[in-house]
């Protein structure tokens, strides 16, 4: 069943696509016509691509991977940032810092670097020093928190990159292909596709077209991590019950050692009873013919 409907996508403006004279012959496969020199998005095909796109990222999330969301145009920022702190995924709102992928240990040294400054101010170190360091010290946190703030979780590279507008991100699609690293984007007609893993033909201009596409993927990341978390759940249920099978299999195989023992121990005394009863009869016997 599909995440979203014609109507919805309609009503949000993603069909429109960029001036004629603007358009990337590369998009042709997802324009459906020319209306008043501007290209027409052929909303089917946004649907199709837009499910491919939103189960590749819940299996994702299922499997505990991190996607990192990229969006530092002025109309995508907030709507990418309330969006994607909902779901606890890492995001980049405001300049993207170059080498963030292919330089990645530089990029956690300046996120520990805030770490630091944070427990200077914790321990007391920070009130010793003068006033013009406290001022450079809180101005330099301040920058890395505006920055790498939203990213201080990632520990390491992402498994994923979603990007809302292909062109503006170049960079940031350029580290991730040459890390092998898949790309989720928003594709306008102005936009190469070829580049991208999982392309979502869309309008990245209008704020409604965007907020509805980053909504339909949190959705379904958050079904991924709401899987996740009832697998975990199981797990230890699994091992209860797997544990009092084998408990079970360990009392069946004693109480039938126990029970061939007893059957043993009968069939000995049967035995010897045998034997007392023909040593009885012959000694009855003996003392018949003496009489």
């Amino acid at each position: 069943m599909p995440r979203t409907t014609f109507k919805e996508l309609l009503d949000a403006g993603v069909h429109f696509g960029h001036l004629k004279r603007k358009w990337n012959p590369a998009m042709a496969p997802y324009i459906f016509m020319e209306r008043n020199g501007i290209h027409i998005i052929d909303l089917e095909k946004t649907i199709t691509k837009l499910d491919e796109a939103a189960s590749a990222m819940k299996q994702m999330a299922k499997s505990g991977k991190k996607i990192l969301f990229v969006a530092t145009k002025k109309q995508a920022k907030e709507i990418v940032a309330e969006n994607v702190k909902k779901v606890n995924m890492p995001y980049v709102t405001e300049r993207w810092p170059g080498g963030m992928l292919t330089n990645f240990p530089t990029i956690r040294k300046a996120v520990k670097k805030m770490g630091s400054i944070d427990k200077m101010a914790s321990d007391g170190t920070f009130i010793n020093l003068s006033k013009r360091e406290k001022l450079q010290i809180t101005r330099q946190r301040a920058k890395l928190e505006k920055n790498l703030g939203s990213i201080a979780d990632l520990t390491r590279l992402p498994s994923a990159l979603f990007v809302v507008d292909v062109c503006k991100e170049h960079i940031a699609v350029r580290e991730a292909k040459r890390l092998g690293i898949p790309v989720f984007a928003m594709v306008d007609t102005n936009s190469d596709p070829s580049e991208i893993d999982f392309p979502i033909p869309a309008n990245d201009d209008a704020s409604k077209s965007i907020a509805l596409i980053v909504d339909i993927l949190c959705q379904s990341i958050d079904e991924g991590l709401n899987e996740r978390k009832m697998e975990k759940e199981k797990e230890p249920q699994a091992k209860e019950k797997s544990t009092d099978q084998k408990y079970g299999k360990t009392e069946n195989i004693i109480g039938a050692a126990v029970n061939t023992d007893e059957e043993e121990v009968e069939t000995e005394n049967t035995e010897t009873t045998d034997e007392q009863v023909e040593n009885t009869s012959n000694s009855d016997v003996e003392s018949e013919d003496e009489n």
